[in-house]
């Protein structure tokens, strides 16, 4: 058993009255901000603080009927954009976001407590999703035309889906809002947006600042709940695909809701990342992709680093070189330093989700090895912590925590490893540790993942897919794959015979 270590972590700051950009009010509708129908709002507040930093309007069924309604009345001429016309809009899109970097990095980080080096690489990255969707928009291939029955040939189109509704989550809000805005706009289609409730600022003010330049009703936001606004767009009737980045229960209410009108669905869910060490891996190396991996985000990730199966042979060297890599962290606020590693719970019924999380860990009687405690506010920080002699089939390893937390169990044999780390709902992504060439190449074909990294975790490129199987959903995000999934193939058959 792996003696429990203790630490004081300490939390540096919080900054108060930071000054940031906020968005108009209203929801963006027609290409401009209206009054929503509804006077309720909901607060939006600086989770490291716990100051409010804006209202937003509590949306309702009405505000999903002008958005769609904005949206079908533009999708026509927008489908009818040649490639190129599409793709100079998404550079011009990328080239604002890059322009306006700081402002969306001090408002991302201001709602959602992200340290600074999270906070810019989101950014980065959804210029990047941009950039790389404008290319790729001029770029599809599909079956090429010709005769495949006698005297008759064929033409595959790739079209436009229509009016695509979107949900996205509160931990990435620019970069998912990206992920799922380029490719959807590349691929010809009108969008309804529905950002999360507690983090909608900087989608609504990309909407601010593009709002000149795509044509009015292409992009349409409408802030709510997921119960009223999410619902809506979901089930209705001229939305003809919906997409998600979301929990599990949210991709089963939608798909439930979506059902009704048979439209298609696209769903990136949860994760429960295994991270498999074998016994000939570079340690050091996997303790600080652990590191980096697991508490990325402070752990608010879906292809998290968060359960670790390490080899028996070595399970102690392991994590003692985990412990000491994390017990370096550096905890703090927005504006508190470049170093800062970890911020806070996205919200203090999050932060008491994943308290509550680590309760069930102490009641289990498993060891806490590092960290597991509350640090003192304002803000909902929590230690980062490392859950040590997991059982087989422990709570901790299937459920998905989404805080920072990492657990590590052992076991004896590489079939074992691959079984273990398969038991599970989830299918998002995972990671292999090995210095062998034919466990580097074989044990990710046996893993039921929809991305396997080998010696690395949480690398990713707009260049390839990202997306799961089993609970973790289906459809991919980035690369070339997600403007097939925002498309669709039509076949055309003409018959030249006599």
């Amino acid at each position: 058993m792996t003696l429990a270590h203790t630490t004081q972590f300490q939390v540096r700051g919080p900054v108060s009255g930071t000054s940031v950009s906020l968005p108009p009010d209203g929801q963006f509708i027609g290409g401009k901000f209206v009054p929503s129908t509804s006077s309720t709002t909901m607060t939006i507040e600086n989770p490291a603080t716990e100051e409010v930093l804006a209202a937003v309007p509590a949306g309702t069924v009405d505000d999903v009927e002008a958005a769609v309604a904005a949206a079908v009345a533009a999708k026509d001429a927008w489908a009818a954009t040649t490639p190129k016309e599409r793709s100079d809009i998404l550079h011009r899109i990328s080239n604002i976001i890059e322009t306006n970097r700081t402002l969306f990095e001090e408002l991302e980080a201001a709602n959602t407590g992200k340290p600074a080096a999270v906070a810019e690489d989101d950014i980065s990255s959804a210029v990047d999703t941009f950039r790389f969707t404008a290319g790729a928009a001029r770029t599809l291939t599909s079956l090429a035309a010709g005769d495949y029955a006698t005297e008759h040939t064929s033409i595959i189109f790739r079209e436009p889906v229509g009016v695509v509704g979107v949900i996205t989550p509160w931990n990435y809000p620019l970069l998912m809002a990206a992920w799922k805005i380029a490719p959807i706009l590349g691929a010809g289609n009108t969008i309804v947006l529905k950002p999360s409730e507690q983090t909608p600022l900087t989608t609504l003010k990309l909407a601010e600042l593009i709002a000149d330049i795509l044509p009015p009703g292409v992009l349409n936001i409408v802030t709510g709940l997921g119960s009223v606004v999410g619902q809506r767009i979901s089930e209705h009737p001229d939305v003809d695909l919906v997409a998600i980045t979301g929990s599990v229960g949210s991709g089963q209410k939608v798909a439930a809701a979506a059902s009704s009108t048979v439209k298609r669905v696209h769903l990136e869910l949860g994760g429960k990342a295994p991270v498999v060490v074998f016994e000939d891996a570079d340690l050091d190396a996997a303790a600080k992709g652990v590191r980096s991996g697991g508490f990325w985000n402070a752990g608010q990730e879906c292809g998290a680093a968060c359960r670790v199966l390490v080899h028996e042979s070595v399970v102690h060297e392991f994590t003692d070189l985990l412990i000491r890599e994390v017990r370096s962290m550096v905890i703090g606020a927005p504006g508190t330093g470049a170093d800062v590693e970890i911020g806070p719970m996205i919200s203090r019924a999050h932060y008491e989700r994943v308290l509550a999380a680590l309760e069930d860990v102490r009641r289990d009687g498993l060891t806490i090895a590092l960290g597991g405690r509350p640090l003192d506010g304002p803000g909902y920080f929590i230690e980062p912590t490392i859950v040590t002699d997991v059982p087989a089939g422990a709570a901790i390893s299937r459920t998905e925590i989404f805080g920072p937390v990492v657990s590590i169990e052992t076991f004896k044999t590489d079939e074992e490893a691959i079984q273990r780390a398969n038991e599970t709902v989830y299918g998002l992504a995972a990671s292999v540790w090995t210095t062998d060439a034919t466990r580097a190449l074989n044990t990710p074909r046996r893993l039921d993942f929809g991305t396997v990294w080998v010696n690395s975790h949480l690398v990713i490129a707009s260049e390839v897919p990202w997306g799961g199987f089993k609970g973790s959903g289906y459809g991919r995000d980035l690369s070339l794959y997600a403007l097939e999934d925002f498309s669709r193939t039509k076949h055309v058959m003409i018959n030249r015979g006599s």
